[in-house]
């Protein structure tokens, strides 16, 4: 009987989904707060029986594969050339503002939840990386859109869910769950340097060879025509694998193959205007466009990304509704009544204040990237990561509630305020 209820409740999140998208946008309510409410429904009503200490192999893949897929379409919608100045917004973001929020989460965690140092560390990691799965009423819209603020959440949510690996394994390493090295040369030599630059290398170079080839074979012999869902699933694997075999962090190869796929269809354009490319790669169907010599670059990029985020919306619906199982069956822990508030309204805006002074962007910028530090399903991955290379017993009993909540939390208060702060902020933008 419980697989015909599923049935009933996939069909009809699908169906409300499709129907009802257009008018939460509208309102001060988010998709995934929907999700997390049935989602908790279900668990209470015993219709969901997960357990996020027991299941930690399947929820760190469910996990992995959504990030995967909005990692890759995050890259996709970054189309600002390198010497851009939201670059550096988004590489600063991405890199010292987590570096502070580790910093300061490891403190919180030492001083006042009284974990050891690498447990301290590890929650750091695991909660200071944004989410390129829910955070998409914040991000980019489409890659064309000039607004510093979504490019600097996208950038970072790409970039930071990769970055944030290495003190991941740094507070493995500190509970002896991983080999860090003599004065922490290989964490430094591996796990830091040798894993991040790989990555990027991986990812760049895959999505340059696999994306000039499909064009190649497109414009000169008109074949590889169609299919390109199979194209993004394929780069996707075929990057991550590659990376995991030369032990790089294939999250970082996935980004950097979007980004290059993205780029290689805005150097085919020769810096014409972006308004220009979007209607010529929809100025012909389908298969005409697929082997235009000029708009083949274009409608590949346009066709995978546009995929992708289909495939992105059934990951977050089904990720959320587990949250929101995994939620039903813990108490709520004491401490994330003072945590929860302490990341989002002291730690993260600090972190982001101090990482962006002498920047470009504007006080309102600052502030909604301060407070649009929204945790989700990267930050669950790297719970699961950590539970499934030996973090275990008591520390886990404080971390998995804790890390639950926070995401749950982060669901409601930035579902709940993305909207009208937007509205408010594309206003005085406008204006």
């Amino acid at each position: 009987m419980q697989i015909v209820i599923w049935f009933i409740v996939v069909g009809v999140l699908l169906i409300a989904m499709a129907l009802g998208g257009s008018v939460l946008k509208r309102l001060p309510l988010s998709t995934s707060l929907l999700y997390l409410v049935v989602g908790f429904v279900l668990g209470k009503l015993g219709l969901g029986r997960l357990d996020a200490q027991v299941q930690t192999k399947l929820l760190e893949h469910l996990t992995e594969v959504a990030v995967l897929v909005s990692l890759f379409t995050a890259g996709l919608k970054l189309r600002a050339p390198l010497r851009d100045s939201r670059w550096r917004i988004a590489v600063r973001l991405a890199s010292l503002a987590m570096v502070c929020t580790i910093g300061l989460v490891t403190a919180a965690g030492v001083w006042l939840l009284g974990l050891p140092l690498g447990a301290a560390i590890l929650l750091g990691a695991v909660l200071a990386p944004t989410d390129p799965v829910l955070a998409s009423d914040v991000q980019m819209e489409h890659p064309f859109q000039q607004d510093a603020l979504r490019f600097g959440l996208t950038g970072e949510a790409g970039f930071n869910d990769g970055t944030a690996f290495p003190f991941v394994m740094l507070g493995l390493g500190l509970l002896g769950l991983h080999p860090l090295g003599e004065g922490l040369w290989r964490w430094v030599a591996v796990d830091l340097v040798w894993a991040v630059v790989a990555g990027i290398g991986v990812g760049t170079a895959l999505g340059n060879v696999v994306g000039r080839l499909v064009i190649y074979l497109r414009r000169t012999h008109r074949e590889a025509v169609g299919l390109d869902d199979f194209l993004a699933l394929g780069l996707i694997a075929l990057s991550y694998g590659v990376a995991l075999l030369l032990h790089a962090y294939g999250f970082l190869a996935v980004f950097a193959a979007g980004l290059a796929l993205r780029r290689i269809e805005k150097k085919s354009n020769h810096g014409k205007p972006p308004e220009d490319v979007e209607q010529a790669a929809h100025a012909h169907n389908g298969p005409e466009a697929a082997i235009h010599p000029e708009h083949a670059p274009s409608y590949m990029a346009n066709a995978v990304l546009n995929f992708n985020e289909q495939i992105e919306r059934i990951g977050e619906v089904s990720l959320v509704v587990i949250l929101g199982i995994l939620l039903a069956r813990i108490p709520l822990p004491t401490e994330a009544l003072w945590f929860t508030p302490l990341l989002f309204l002291a730690i993260r805006p600090i972190s982001v204040l101090v990482t962006l002074v002498g920047s470009s962007t504007s006080s309102s910028q600052r502030g909604l990237m301060g407070w649009f530090g929204i945790r989700g399903i990267g930050s669950l991955y790297y719970l699961f990561y950590a539970l499934n290379h030996g973090v275990r017993g008591a520390l886990a009993h404080q971390l998995v509630p804790l890390v639950l909540t926070v995401v749950a939390v982060s669901i409601l208060v930035h579902g709940i305020s993305v909207t009208p702060l937007m509205q408010l902020y594309e206003r005085k933008q406008r204006g």
